[in-house]
């Protein structure tokens, strides 16, 4: 059995490398690949093998007699749908196994800005024929540091989520459940929504960060509209002001409340709550 991990350079990627090795996958099985050639040099220290891969031009050795394929998903919005077919159709044709995608939350049918190239991929990778494992992966913990950042500066955390729902997980859970589906049966191809184990609101949030501080923190609701106004006088691009606004009003439409408890249970543990994750950045 062999394993090729891309984007390994990249947070989730490393983290599925080790991840794999933590449930003692063999390190010389392991084909780490990023563009991050310095990163690279430091995961070849754990005895894994590394290939510098660029999804604009990836190279057909790479995958040769490769068992199981996990297909992190590109960081480069608006470029990820041809460079997930080049990957996939390589794949294809050097007959790998199966390939395991991170996909987002409810991809096929969510509002979700970034869902669309998601949803396209996971169409190629189905149509491709070769036997898959889509990860529907939830929001992430670590995506709110900036949120704690601002509570401890201001003492408020200002959006228009309402009171929608956010089922966040560690990145690591993640990770973690990319291994046991690459190291277990039972997971061709399956669609798997993941998410934390509770749903908090970001009035849940501000109490979170009010008791890691030790300092009242509030969250204030205000329109889509005020929030572009505070945005803008921040001085933000109006593409990231266009996307954070989106994003809030997903979530006021619990567009990132993923129900049940599927990645607990790939990972055979709890998920890892916000104060846990938030305690790091004290």
């Amino acid at each position: 059995m062999s394993f090729i991990v891309t984007g390994a350079t990249g947070h989730l990627g490393a983290l599925i490398v080790e991840s794999l090795l933590a449930r003692g996958v063999a390190p010389d099985v392991i084909v780490a690949t990023g563009r991050n050639s310095d990163r690279l040099a430091e995961l070849s220290a754990s005895g894994v093998r590394t290939e510098v891969f660029d999804f604009n031009n990836p190279t057909p050795q790479v995958f040769d007699e490769a068992d199981t394929l996990i297909l992190v998903s590109s960081s480069e919005v608006g470029q990820r749908v041809p460079q997930h077919q080049a990957v996939i159709e390589i794949a294809q044709r050097a007959h790998v196994g199966r390939i395991i995608y991170t996909s987002a939350p409810r991809a096929n049918s969510t509002p979700l800005p970034l869902a669309a190239e998601h949803r396209a991929t996971e169409e190629i990778l189905i149509g491709s024929g070769v036997p898959y494992t889509i990860l529907r992966n939830g929001w992430y913990n670590e995506n709110y540091e900036g949120a704690f950042n601002e509570a401890r500066e201001t003492g408020t955390i200002v959006g228009s989520a309402g009171s929608g729902k956010v089922s966040s997980a560690a990145r690591r859970d993640y990770a973690e459940a990319a291994a046991v589906v690459a190291t277990t049966e039972g997971h061709l191809n399956q669609t798997y929504e993941l998410g934390g184990d509770t749903a908090w609101t970001f009035a849940e949030l501000a109490q979170t960060f009010s008791a890691l501080l030790g300092t009242t923190v509030d969250y204030h609701n205000v329109s889509a509209e005020e929030q572009r106004e505070l945005l803008e006088s921040r001085g933000l691009p109006d593409g990231l002001i266009d996307f954070l606004v989106t994003m809030d009003t997903n979530i006021e439409q619990d567009v990132l409340h993923v129900e049940g408890y599927a990645l607990s249970s790939l990972i055979g543990r709890a998920t890892t709550p916000m104060i846990e994750t938030a305690k790091t950045w004290l």
